[in-house]
């Protein structure tokens, strides 16, 4: 009976609850959005690589390292030479290694040069290990292997061929056009940078840019008079490195000899010390946007509240026919607070589905230049919790015109 008057009470004023419901539904739409894409980022960042004791490049910032050895962002400050790499890596303390290098492109897409090392020792998330979808990994130069947003996006099958650019952006003098790569193996979907990287070896690498110098190809006459000896094709040097060791409590025995390596200067991080500093860099912007989310949300109740304080002049004669036939005070109290949590309920399903479709279509977007993915699942815990805030602020907020119209209605009974 009171859902069913205060549904019909609300129709009867459908331009004023329009209003009330599309602010609220937007202020919802932010707020959980911001919590959603807060909560996910800052796992896809955290399960990005796991297993992995140090971070090994040249010297520069710790987050600088981090992001652009595993997230794929930003640019190193100087290479690694490759007999540094190696006396590092026979260190008896020294487990695994994973070189990379870095630099080469294809349709946006970053090219990550390593070893075959790369597919047994690299983790992500809860040290699950990287695993092939279709094919297999590579085992002789110009042979590729895709990420799964990549091959799904670009709509590559095994067996296809492509050819890479040099540095990001792609222009016709940057295409490695002598030298295609063919599609051996596509990857299984990790939810990681990993599944926007081309993989290839370091030695194909090193097997295209024999001819260039300077990031430019040698003209044709060049490169048939001063032809290397392609059989050769041990690289010069890499961008960094991971490593694992036998013992984690050597970590930063290791950490501080990379660190002073006296023959150039290197720099080792452990990446979940350097994920802690870009959260605690992060948190004041995190807290920032809760905070004008929650004042937005604030905003729209208070314009809900507002709105049924106004109508209530206008519904005189509907409170004093309800008070005729017998309503009493507390029934008219209960109708003004359910015609409130009616807006909200509305105002959440409208929210949650704007952000959801939102997301449908934002989330290649989001991967690809963000390398964050976003997952659609909405309806977690926290969401959930979210809700229940927002129909509790409701609540409160509507007891204002709900206590004013019991308050009139006590002073007129007396």
């Amino acid at each position: 009976m009171l859902i069913k008057l205060a549904r019909k009470s609300l129709s009867e004023r459908k331009n004023s609850v329009l209003l009330s419901l599309i602010a609220m539904t937007v202020s919802i739409f932010v707020l959980l959005g911001v919590e959603h894409i807060r909560q996910q980022t800052k796992a896809s960042f955290t399960h990005a690589v796991s297993g992995v004791d140090l971070i090994v490049g040249a010297r520069t910032g710790s987050l600088n390292l981090l992001l652009y050895s595993v997230f794929r962002i930003g640019a190193p400050t100087n290479n690694i030479r490759w007999e540094t790499y190696q006396t590092i890596a026979n260190n008896p303390q020294v487990k695994w290694t994973i070189p990379i290098s870095l630099g080469d492109s294809h349709r946006g897409f970053r090219v990550l040069g390593t070893t075959e090392d790369y597919f047994e020792h690299f983790s992500y998330g809860q040290q699950h290990h990287l695993a092939l979808a279709q094919g297999t990994a590579f085992k002789q130069p110009f042979e590729l292997v895709l990420g799964a947003e990549v091959a799904e996006k670009l709509d590559y099958k095994l067996g296809d061929k492509l050819t890479l650019a040099h540095g990001i952006a792609a222009t016709r003098h940057s295409l490695h056009t002598d030298n295609p790569f063919t599609v051996v193996g596509i990857l299984q979907a990790t939810g990681t940078p990993i599944d926007q990287t081309l993989h290839v070896s370091l030695q194909s690498l090193e097997a295209i840019h024999k001819h260039w110098q300077s990031g430019i190809p040698l003209p044709h006459q060049a490169r048939n008079k001063n032809k290397p000896d392609t059989t050769d094709l041990t690289p010069n040097n890499i961008t960094a490195f991971f490593l694992g060791l036998n013992s984690k409590m050597t970590t930063f025995q290791v950490q501080n000899a990379i660190n002073n390596y006296p023959q150039e200067p290197l720099m080792a991080i452990l990446p979940g010390v350097a994920l802690s500093e870009l959260w605690q860099m992060m948190r004041i912007l995190e807290n920032t946007l809760i905070l004008v989310s929650i004042l937005v949300y604030f905003t729209a109740c208070l314009g809900m509240s507002s709105m049924l304080l106004s109508s209530m002049r206008e519904r005189k004669k509907e409170m004093q026919l309800l008070r005729v036939i017998g309503a009493p005070t507390y029934f008219l109290f209960g109708l003004i607070q359910v015609e409130a949590l009616l807006i909200t309920l509305l105002a959440v399903l409208l929210g949650i589905s704007l952000l959801a479709t939102s997301l449908f279509f934002l989330q290649d977007y989001l991967l690809t230049t963000f390398s964050v993915y976003i997952s659609m699942n909405i309806l977690t815990g926290q969401t959930l919790y979210a809700v229940m805030a927002m129909f509790g602020a409701s609540f409160f907020v509507s007891l204002i015109p709900s206590l004013g119209h019991y308050g009139e209605s006590n002073i007129k009974n007396d």
